[in-house]
């Protein structure tokens, strides 16, 4: 039973190191912070998701602000992607695949969360994918970027299936260790194939105009 209580919190962490890493490479390539502003857009990748379900549920203070491990970890990875910048451009996709993680176990957890503080399966699924795409559309926002979660193969779609997966689970009484293992597991693959295939969600209806070159 320890093993199974600490599993969640683990690979929680793991997506707060993953997510710190990322918001700080974005800053590093889009922005051209110097290292506060690498810190913090790290630390809001990792962090802002959790604080805005945390605030919204009333679930005061945050979580991370009770654990300073995921202070530690966000900001470990937001200054490992300032110094190593250049050589981590080469781990494309251990990065992808380490945040595929971290939005897997945040929108379960986000969901699972949600239900716990008596929200309905509405609240919950929505706060499920705020959890996971939260920090991230912060950070985009900043840098004055449109926010990856709009336009990236298959990100909040992912992370949506997930919280729906464990909402059910909940409903039906099955939730337990394997069940939110489950959700975040297939979470994680539609995610990848997303990334590997280039996958799109379905967009509007392209008007004759957009076909048309600039030098028509």
């Amino acid at each position: 039973m320890s093993t199974e209580s600490a599993l969640l919190p683990a690979l929680d962490l793991t997506g707060t190191f993953a997510f710190g890493l990322n918001g700080a490479l974005t800053a590093v390539r889009a922005a051209r912070l110097d290292v506060v502003g690498v810190l913090a857009l790290g630390m809001i990748t990792a962090l802002g998701g959790g604080v805005i379900r945390d605030v919204l549920i009333g679930a005061i203070p945050p979580a991370t602000f009770q654990d300073w491990r995921y202070f530690v970890l966000a900001a470990g990875g937001a200054l490992i992607a300032f110094a190593l910048s250049r050589r981590l451009d080469r781990l494309g996709m251990p990065i992808t695949v380490l945040d595929a993680v971290g939005l897997s176990v945040f929108s379960v957890i986000g969901a699972s969360k949600a239900l716990s503080f008596g929200l309905q399966i509405g609240p919950a699924l929505a706060l499920g994918v705020i959890t996971g795409v939260g920090g991230g559309t912060i950070r985009d926002t900043l840098v004055r970027q449109l926010p990856s979660v709009l336009v990236s193969d298959l990100y909040a779609i992912p992370a949506l299936v997930a919280a729906a997966i464990t909402v059910g689970t909940v409903e039906t009484g099955v939730y337990g260790l394997p069940a939110a293992l489950g959700a975040a597991a297939v979470c994680f693959v539609i995610r990848m194939l997303g990334v590997y295939f280039g996958l799109q969600a379905p967009r509007p209806p392209r008007t004759g105009n957009d076909h048309d070159s600039p030098d028509s």
